[in-house]
């Protein structure tokens, strides 16, 4: 079992420190939130609390930190725990900046401490299966993602919420969904060249914006077309398409409590196939994942190259969202 401190008791924090009560490799042995009023949270379950993110690195009996606090705060937190000897779990985005993530990373690679990050939609079924279908080549060539990943969630959310602020999501939906899919596209494509993208609010009080739309572009060619939307009710999709064959997965529920996935797919010269998947707990899978790469037992399978491919678009992304133009990609 992996000791690890939950850091960040907002919706999301909370929801790991019940989900990690069933896990064979965690075990929640503290938490952490600088809101006092948290405590109750901590003490209905038996979890030592704490106020500081110093403590937590000071505790010998901590041997890895779940990070579900804002973002602007995930290098500085990745960085000193890594130095204090602890893995690192970090909900995404794992940074801001290019700049920024390649700190993080070189500061965990120093320690020689494990890194994963919040893309939980890297370990659904289906979406595994459609990775394992652009690997072996069944699909052709890729050449386009089609994505989307909206809710509404965040329209019962207090307007000061930290979720909502210019700071910590300076392209609306971005960081809280259209990161999803961006994350999945690297993974198709690799590095990202160029991005063209567009925030509006459209249906809602959110005035940091509620719709997105993105083109991102790929340097081994191939296009991502991306969309994240606050303002409607749940819908999830990705889709590959290639030179021999396209795949979609489509969900059924949002990820907080999954009931299963269609997946299409349809290979040149046969008729198109749809399954039904299980639902499957693919946020704990990613945890379970991130406890066997800091106890030795298997390397985390998303590659540091592509946490930072995903974090050098995702800046890209929010300099397109404020001046409406193409921005290159750095890197």
């Amino acid at each position: 079992m992996l000791n690890v401190a939950v850091i960040g008791l907002g919706w999301w924090g909370r929801i790991i420190v019940d989900l990690l009560a069933s896990s064979e490799k965690l075990r929640v042995v503290q938490v952490a939130d600088v809101s006092p009023l948290a405590e109750s949270f901590a003490t209905e379950r038996g979890i030592r609390f704490s106020t500081g993110f110093d403590e937590v690195l000071k505790d010998p009996n901590v041997q890895g930190v779940v990070l579900c606090t804002p973002h602007s705060q995930h290098t500085r937190q990745i960085v000193e725990a890594a130095r204090a000897g602890k893995h690192v779990f970090c909900e995404k985005p794992l940074s801001m900046t290019r700049a920024d993530v390649l700190e993080a990373v070189a500061a965990v690679e120093s320690a020689g401490v494990a890194l994963a990050v919040g893309h939980e939609k890297r370990f659904e079924p289906p979406i595994l299966e459609v990775m394992r279908l652009v690997k072996a080549g069944a699909l052709g060539t890729p050449l386009q993602v089609e994505a989307n990943f909206s809710q509404d969630k965040f329209l019962a959310l207090d307007s000061s919420n930290w979720r909502l602020s210019g700071k910590e999501a300076p392209a609306g939906p971005m960081t809280a969904t259209g990161i999803h899919l961006l994350d999945l596209a690297v993974g198709v494509f690799g590095e990202a060249d160029t991005v063209h993208v567009s925030v509006k609010q459209l249906g809602s009080p959110l005035t940091n914006g509620d719709t997105l739309a993105a083109l991102v572009t790929f340097k081994r060619g191939g296009h991502a077309l991306i969309s994240a939307i606050l303002a409607t009710p749940f819908a999830g999709r990705f889709a590959v398409y290639g030179s021999a064959g396209w795949a979609e997965v489509r969900d059924k529920t949002h990820p907080e409590a999954p009931e299963g996935w269609t997946l299409t797919t349809c290979l040149r010269g046969e008729p198109a196939k749809s399954v039904d998947i299980a639902p499957a707990p693919a946020v704990l899978h990613n945890l379970e994942a991130f406890a066997d790469a800091a106890t030795g037992q298997a390397p985390y399978p998303v590659p540091r190259e592509q946490m930072i491919a995903n974090v050098s678009a995702l800046e890209a992304i929010f300099r397109s969202a404020l001046s409406g133009g193409i921005e290159k990609v750095e890197g």
